[in-house]
């Protein structure tokens, strides 16, 4: 009998308002940010930092948690702001 395999999770955040040229990329597990104006990609950072916290917290990371979970706490990370 053949095993399902859990597919794992990555964010990908893609910011299209830069205009000064500046090509910034940010990493991590799980996640990568690409473009934005600076105010734009630390507005991403910022969210999937304070998400990625909230998932360690219980255990768990953006690769292996609940996608509908991921979504709960990015909506609510970036309504913060």
């Amino acid at each position: 009998m053949a095993r399902k395999t859990r597919q794992k999770n990555h964010l990908l955040g893609l910011g299209l308002d830069a205009k000064d040229g500046h090509r910034r990329i940010t990493s991590g597990e799980g996640f990568n940010l690409v473009g934005g104006s600076q105010e734009t990609h630390d507005k991403m950072a910022e969210t999937v930092i304070k998400t990625t916290e909230d998932l360690e917290r219980k255990g768990k990371s953006i690769i292996d948690a609940d996608p509908r979970e991921i979504i709960d706490l990015l909506r609510k990370h970036g309504e913060d702001r």
